[in-house]
């Protein structure tokens, strides 16, 4: 009724005074509410991107892909960059093909505005609840890291494309914030499958140019201030990946029922959000147990068995 009523310049008379008088939900407007959705996507897509940069995976590229390493192996520092840069988008575009795929479902199943942002809210919430740890809940992490062995087996453009690509896919190695899932989701949720791409591509792009702070990296006294000023930002970064997807939960929430709806929903999390601080984590790769070391003895046999 109410998507009906928002149609047209006389029915969003008839709409406004219908929703004073209570008949229909305080629930924003179709068009700025999937215009709200959008901004969340792009938003959530953006810091997902920036958070991955703490993974074991992002960690490492500002170690190995610098002038001080390519140069040690004969490369172009630049020409490695460029590489990886296009495998990150390879990589988004890969992701970002599956949200396209979701995104027409969206739009072939023709979800309205509100059930749109309800899919979000939803998602929203599992993707905090993860982050924060609550009960011990965790989505997958996939702790997996690219086989740094290619930067002795392969040349430069094979390396810089495979880890690129592996980063810029978002979910083949570490998965450092549940925003990544939220992000994808946010992004389906669209019902537009071009602007699902670009919004996952964009993903890709910005891992791909987050090594660039390794590109003055010429001494290795540069390489530890680096990843010293690296780690200042960690805990920050944990702490603005959960915002940033209560944000997104706020405009869902405003979406479906108005200003106050969202303006109560960020307070709320962002009040259970500090309360369960101490859950806020990295996740912790799972350890191999080592084999024990052998010694090639044998142990002596009992002569009276």
């Amino acid at each position: 009724m109410a998507r009906d009523l928002a149609q047209s310049p006389r029915r969003r008379r008839v709409y406004a005074i219908a929703r004073a008088g209570g008949i229909v939900p305080a629930q924003v407007e179709p068009e700025v509410g999937m215009e709200l959705l959008t901004i969340s996507a792009i938003a959530i897509a953006v810091v997902a991107a920036i958070r991955s940069t703490w993974s074991p995976c992002g960690v490492s590229m500002l170690s190995s892909l610098t002038p001080l390493s390519e140069t040690g192996r004969g490369n172009h520092y630049w020409v490695t960059f460029s590489w990886f840069l296009l495998g990150a988008l390879f990589g988004g575009a890969t992701l970002g093909a599956v949200a396209a795929l979701g995104a027409w479902v969206v739009s072939v199943v023709g979800l309205s505005t509100s059930a749109k942002a309800a899919l979000v809210l939803i998602a929203a919430l599992i993707t905090v609840a993860s982050d924060l740890g609550v009960g011990g809940f965790r989505l997958p992490a996939h702790p997996r890291q690219v086989e740094r062995t290619w930067l002795d087996r392969y040349r430069s453009w094979i390396y810089g494309l495979g880890f690129g690509w592996q980063l810029g896919v978002g979910v083949a190695t570490y998965v450092m914030s549940s925003s990544v899932y939220l992000m994808f989701i946010a992004a389906a949720a669209t019902g537009e499958p071009l602007l699902a791409m670009a919004i996952v591509t964009m993903f890709g792009l910005i891992r791909g140019l987050a090594i660039l702070p390794a590109a003055r990296v010429q001494t290795p006294a540069d390489l530890s201030a680096l990843h010293r000023a690296i780690e200042r930002f960690r805990p920050a970064s944990r702490a603005v990946a959960v915002v940033a997807q209560t944000g997104v939960m706020a405009a869902a929430a405003t979406v479906l029922g108005g200003i106050p709806a969202g303006v109560v929903v960020a307070a709320v999390f962002l009040i259970v959000t500090w309360m369960l601080r101490d859950g806020l984590e990295d996740p912790a790769p799972l350890l191999r147990p080592q084999p024990k070391p052998t010694t090639g003895l044998q142990p002596a046999s009992n002569p009276n068995s």
